[in-house]
């Protein structure tokens, strides 16, 4: 398993298994035995609509967290891309070499 994936699974992938485990959002205290706030712990619409808006912002969070790994990865792609021209350019250099060694003897 790459970094790459390790990453992802733990920002990702994780909090979303742990969202899981609230039971009814907005229905009052969750399955973890802590209230999400006296708003949350009443329950109907308000502490529906508050679970609504918490919802919504790790949403937001974990796409932005997934844009910003989509853009480093492909930073990343780019720096080893110009690494690959950089060895292709020195091999040819280094073959070049050798056969004018070749030649001079």
């Amino acid at each position: 398993m790459n970094n790459t994936t390790k990453l992802f699974r733990n920002n990702v992938i994780r909090p979303i298994r742990l969202m899981s485990q609230l039971g009814d959002l907005g229905s009052g205290a969750g399955k973890g035995g802590g209230g999400g706030g006296s708003i949350r712990e009443a329950g109907g619409a308000f502490g529906k609509q508050e679970a609504a808006r918490e919802e919504e912002y790790f949403y937001k969070q974990q796409r932005d967290q997934l844009q910003k790994l989509k853009s480093e990865l492909k930073d990343e792609i780019s720096f080893h891309e110009e690494q690959i021209k950089r060895h292709q350019d020195a091999i040819s250099r280094h073959k070049s070499r050798v056969t004018n060694i070749e030649q001079a003897e």
